[in-house]
């Protein structure tokens, strides 16, 4: 059973149409040195890793936006025995509005099964999508931010939710270098 708040309705409606302003201007930023052979890699001008085989433009801008200003991000995360609890939160009213965006985008996706398969996307995420049946997700948003608590009766599903809840709490503390340091030790695995 999947629980969302009218508020955070509200929330996602104001903050799509400042997601559709931020891709906008994804598309006039200047070009920067890249490397890796698929065009997905390294270059923190574009941030080509940031989209995917099935991410919008404006999916892919908020990401962007996120962690272009990760510094103003803030979260705390509960372990919890059947799961996890979470509130991420800006004071900048543009960083928490782009951010509650997010993260309704990406539960409707875990809800409705559809994967963005964002090139830099942990793997951890896997488990999430395949067995998203066993989740139970209920948010609650506020001025700056929100809070999710996602529980399971699925070890394996606990788990990942434990492991996603660090590997976002870390780049939302480090950006970028967090993501590069995750993509460099699953390449030597």
């Amino acid at each position: 059973m999947k629980i969302y708040p009218a508020a955070l309705l509200a929330a996602v409606v104001l903050a799509l149409g400042l997601g559709a302003s931020v891709a906008q201007n994804m598309d006039t930023m200047p070009g920067g040195h890249m490397h890796g052979a698929d065009g997905t890699g390294h270059d923190e001008v574009t941030m080509p890793g940031l989209r995917g085989l099935d991410a919008t433009n404006e999916e892919s801008a908020e990401l962007e936006f996120m962690f272009r200003n990760f510094p103003g991000l803030n979260r705390e995360v509960e372990l919890l025995d059947n799961g996890i609890r979470t509130y991420t939160w800006s004071d900048e009213p543009e960083l928490a509005a782009v951010l509650t965006s997010h993260v309704g985008g990406m539960l409707t996706r875990v809800d409705e099964g559809r994967d963005p398969q964002v090139f830099i996307q942990s793997p951890t995420l896997d488990i999430l999508f395949e067995r998203r049946d066993t989740i139970t997700t209920e948010i609650e948003t506020t001025e700056t931010g929100i809070w999710v608590t996602q529980t399971s009766t699925d070890p394996d599903v606990v788990a990942a939710l434990q492991v996603h809840a660090g590997e976002v709490s870390d780049m939302a503390a480090r950006g970028m270098m967090a993501v590069h340091e995750m993509m460099m030790q699953r390449a030597s695995n």
